[in-house]
């Protein structure tokens, strides 16, 4: 008798995973404005739940209001941030690698259900830029349209309700560990992403299909 696959779905973050990491051009950013290292990330850290940043990627703050929150909260620690042309320069960066893109639908052709589950906020060409990927996808959660974001249990527990799947059947990737914790905590089986050829390599030894090889 056929057995059912273990795996039925995989679940990809967007920035850093399918498309180019933010860090760089954060970095980058810090760099040529003048900021400590790793400043950006202290604000986001120091925030919290409830900061400028977790509320940006709910939609709690629109970009306006997010610059201004946010570049208040560097200056209460002696550096302003020019928020608007953080959040431009990571749209900039966050371009889609072709061999992840060409995986989704190795996977799709596979028979696996495939989701997008983002950390993302609304800018004016978002919407354009994201339809191009959309299709690739059964299901595209994006957390400022729903008002919750990773590492938040409840993102993860929609996600795999839009796919009709059982957390335990699902592969999840994301570029940060910290959003991967919960994920493994509710059964997900989790990879972490840093070079996208590596990434690769273990979707293709977890699910059995041949996956590109090639990484952008």
């Amino acid at each position: 008798m056929p057995t059912e696959p273990e795996f039925q779905a995989v679940i990809f973050d967007l920035g850093g995973v399918v498309l180019g990491s933010p860090l760089p051009a954060i970095a980058a950013f810090e760099t040529d404005t003048g900021l400590p290292r790793r400043f950006i990330a202290k604000l986001v850290i120091d925030g919290g739940h409830n900061g400028p940043w977790a509320r940006l990627e709910r939609g709690e703050l629109d970009a306006a209001g997010f610059t201004d929150a946010f570049s208040r909260q560097g200056e209460a620690l002696g550096h302003p941030v020019d928020a608007a042309s953080l959040l431009e320069r990571i749209e900039a960066a966050t371009a889609p690698r072709p061999a992840m893109v060409a995986a989704l639908g190795q996977l799709r052709r596979a028979g696996l259900r495939v989701a997008a589950l983002t950390n993302a906020w609304d800018m004016p060409h978002r919407k354009e830029r994201m339809d191009r990927l959309r299709g690739e996808f059964d299901c595209f959660v994006e957390s400022f349209r729903i008002g919750m974001r990773k590492p938040e249990p409840r993102i993860y527990t929609l996600a795999c309700r839009e796919l009709q799947v059982a957390p335990d059947a699902t592969i999840f990737l994301d570029d940060l560990g910290g959003n991967l914790k919960p994920a493994s905590a509710m059964g997900m089986t989790t990879v972490k992403v840093g070079v996208a050829r590596q990434a690769l390599t273990a979707l293709e030894r977890l699910t059995g299909v041949p996956l590109s090889a090639e990484s952008s």
